[in-house]
């Protein structure tokens, strides 16, 4: 398969699987690597989330927008967005000191990821059974604290395989918030992490890119743009009428056909 069609083929993973508890960078890594895709330090597949970052700010516009020009008045907008801050700041102290280990060790370890899609939808299911009344069902209500221990969580997805919203949903729901509430804090702390993982990775690895990558970074950035917009605007209704457990089920399956072919076919 030429480079040009796995660049499209793996945004639309991207797209698809970002902002759902399945995690995207360990579908693209597993998929790049039985088609036996490399990118330039493993830069491709954290540039393209700028697609799927865009996508998500697109469709969240207004209510970003409403909820910086209401912070210098309304007190609420801004315990939400300290909320955001703080669920933010563990990835990124995390993220930025392991950085190097994280890409060179762990992004080469595809039988890691797969034991990690099964893991974590073994879990994701048993917090979908989990029967709690919830102590939150709007996103904007989120303690500091809440905030916090979420953000934490989302900090374990720095290992592939993990899932970044599924970490989050994960810690949302221990915390006792409903579904939908979870999904969508999810949301507004992809923003800012994507977007701050994405100036980093740049900035690491802008000698080694060419204008040889530009091309098929962005055919990735496009398919992952357009594919991120239709689940952003679909995908809190699915979670809202069938919960997450399809999400944990399809982990479990995408893990377990990943280690049989890696067993099957070793690394090409």
């Amino acid at each position: 398969m030429p480079d040009w069609l796995i660049a499209i083929v793996l945004g639309l993973i991207e797209g698809l699987t970002e902002f759902i508890p399945v995690s995207s960078t360990g579908h693209m890594l597993l998929v790049g690597h039985f088609l036996g895709f490399n990118s330039t330090g493993n830069t491709f597949e954290v540039l393209i989330q700028l697609g799927a970052i865009l996508a998500i700010v697109s469709v969240y516009f207004t209510r970003l927008w409403t909820l910086l020009i209401t912070a210098p008045k309304d007190p609420a907008s801004r315990r939400f967005i300290a909320a955001i801050i703080l669920g933010v700041i563990p990835a990124v102290l995390i993220g930025v000191a392991a950085h190097d280990f994280i890409k060179t060790v762990l992004y080469e370890s595809p039988g890691l990821i797969c034991i990690n899609l099964i893991i974590g939808g073994v879990i994701l299911g048993l917090l979908d059974r989990m029967k709690v009344e919830p102590r939150y069902t709007d996103v904007t209500q989120f303690s500091l604290k809440t905030a916090l221990i979420i953000g934490f969580c989302q900090a374990v997805a720095l290992v592939p395989g993990v899932s970044r919203s599924g970490a989050t949903i994960a810690g949302g729901l221990l915390m006792k918030c409903d579904k939908r509430s979870a999904a969508e804090f999810s949301f507004f702390l992809a923003m800012p992490t994507m977007a701050g993982a994405f100036a980093y990775d740049l900035y690491k690895n802008v000698d080694l890119l060419s204008l040889d990558d530009a091309g098929i970074i962005g055919l990735g950035f496009v398919a992952a743009f357009i594919s991120a917009v239709f689940v952003v605007r679909s995908v809190l209704n699915f979670i809202t009428r069938h919960g997450f457990m399809p999400f944990a089920i399809w982990r479990v399956v995408v893990g377990t056909i990943g280690l049989i072919l890696l067993a099957t076919f070793p690394a090409r």
